[in-house]
């Protein structure tokens, strides 16, 4: 599991990413909102740790994003306590929210809880108009016909399925069909993706993927 720490207190950046280190997750370390979006264009995150006052984009504003565009769970780690600001958190998105100084052994326990609840979160059957996805059975109906995908098509198709109407970074898609290792060409994910358009197209989908120029993908409704 990877999660993103973004805090401006490189003390705390460190004191986190130590006890997360050892408990067996990779850590990477933002010192601002702006240099964890620049992060995430190009790798992905399981969860991300985000404190609520920093220069710039503040912690609030962050968790909007992540949670809304990039469907990341956040943890908001803050010197505030008041009811005011934890409603805030929550209604930006936050799974959580834990006020400093905190134990590193509630912060480890929170982290586990808000992973675990991300990972029920994936549901076994994706629906996106009218196609359905069977994560365990890997089978794709269109119009209640059956067809066959090879499994790196599969593999993106439900990625995107997932997050239908939402963008998915080229990175995102990559990593979660050939993993975090992956040195190709980005031009394999594009022949993967032309091949599943062609596919929907076949079949008589009534959703398309579009190209996100710059950033990724996004399956929506055909107009």
């Amino acid at each position: 599991m990877k999660i993103l720490v973004v805090d401006d207190d490189l003390y705390i950046q460190q004191l986190v990413s130590i006890h997360l280190g050892r408990e067996g997750y990779q850590v990477q370390r933002c010192g601002s909102a702006e240099e964890a979006l620049a992060y995430l264009e190009e790798h992905s995150a399981d969860l991300a740790i985000v404190d609520v006052m920093m220069p710039g984009m503040d912690g609030f504003q962050l968790t909007k994003l992540l949670t809304e565009d990039l469907q990341i769970p956040v943890i908001l780690l803050t010197a505030k306590g008041q009811l005011e600001d934890k409603e805030r958190g929550f209604l930006s998105g936050s799974e959580d929210y834990i006020v400093k100084p905190f134990e590193v052994k509630e912060l480890l326990f929170r982290v586990a809880v808000v992973l675990r609840r991300s990972e029920r979160a994936m549901e076994t059957i994706i629906k996106a108009g009218n196609i359905r996805l069977d994560r365990k059975s890997f089978e794709v109906e269109i119009n209640q016909e059956t067809i066959v995908l090879p499994l790196k098509e599969f593999e993106l198709l439900s990625l995107l399925a997932s997050r239908e109407n939402k963008v998915t970074t080229r990175s995102t898609l990559i990593q979660q069909a050939w993993g975090e290792d992956y040195e190709g060409s980005e031009q394999t994910l594009n022949t993967h993706i032309n091949r599943i358009r062609d596919r929907l197209k076949k079949n008589g989908a009534s959703v398309e993927i579009q190209t996100i120029r710059g950033i990724g993908y996004k399956l929506e409704e055909v107009q």
